[in-house]
């Protein structure tokens, strides 16, 4: 009869050094840094503020910082990423049969916390080229989510030719509203908010199932 009892080198082995990080600490740890950045780059510019510094204020190594980030400029990205998140949210929790414009009014970039942040990093891309690539990029990367998040609720493909153009009107509308609102201050009492809904609201005006 096999014995059935394990050698050394079958017996399993205890987990040895850390433990493997929570998706949820992971998002907290590439927030700190994020915000950590846009405080460095602002205060004394992109160039002059290394890795090593993001890294230190963030209270990480540099070689963390890079498991996160392939760049300091990427470092801004989970910050930049905010609007188009809250866009998916407002779209993908739509209810059937309720039209664009009326479920676009629930969208809340200043939910998250973070629209100071968002608004000095949005102020930064123009005079900061690294930023505004980052920036850029971000919307660019986004605009596939939201066709399929818009096609999932029309019954197509994310591929068809309407989600596609939906979407693009949309994120088009988000980054033109965010950047109206940090470029242009305004002393009315208008909130980041009022102006997202109202550039998506008037995009809305042209969409529709």
């Amino acid at each position: 009869m096999e014995d059935a009892t394990h050698t050394d080198a079958q017996r399993p082995r205890p987990r040895t050094g850390r433990p493997p990080l929570s998706e949820q600490s992971k998002a907290a740890t590439r927030l700190r840094i994020a915000h950590e950045a846009v405080r460095l780059f602002t205060a004394q510019g992109v160039a002059k503020t290394s890795s090593a510094e993001i890294a230190r204020a963030a209270d990480i190594s540099p070689r963390t910082l890079w498991r996160y980030f392939s760049a300091k400029e990427e470092c801004v990205s989970p910050l930049l990423s905010a609007g188009v998140e809250a866009l998916v949210t407002a779209l993908r929790d739509r209810t059937p049969g309720q039209v664009f414009s009326e479920a676009l009014r629930s969208l809340s970039v200043e939910r998250s916390g973070n629209s100071w942040a968002i608004v000095q990093l949005v102020r930064l891309t123009r005079t900061e080229p690294g930023v505004r690539s980052v920036w850029v990029r971000t919307h660019l990367d986004a605009e596939p989510l939201i066709a399929e998040v818009i096609a999932l609720r029309i019954g197509a493909s994310p591929e068809d030719l309407r989600p596609r153009v939906q979407a693009a009107v949309l994120n088009v509308a988000l980054r033109a509203a965010v950047e109206d609102f940090a470029w242009h201050p305004r002393d009315d009492g208008r909130s980041l908010d009022d102006t997202v809904r109202e550039a998506l609201a008037i995009a809305a005006e042209g969409l529709s199932d």
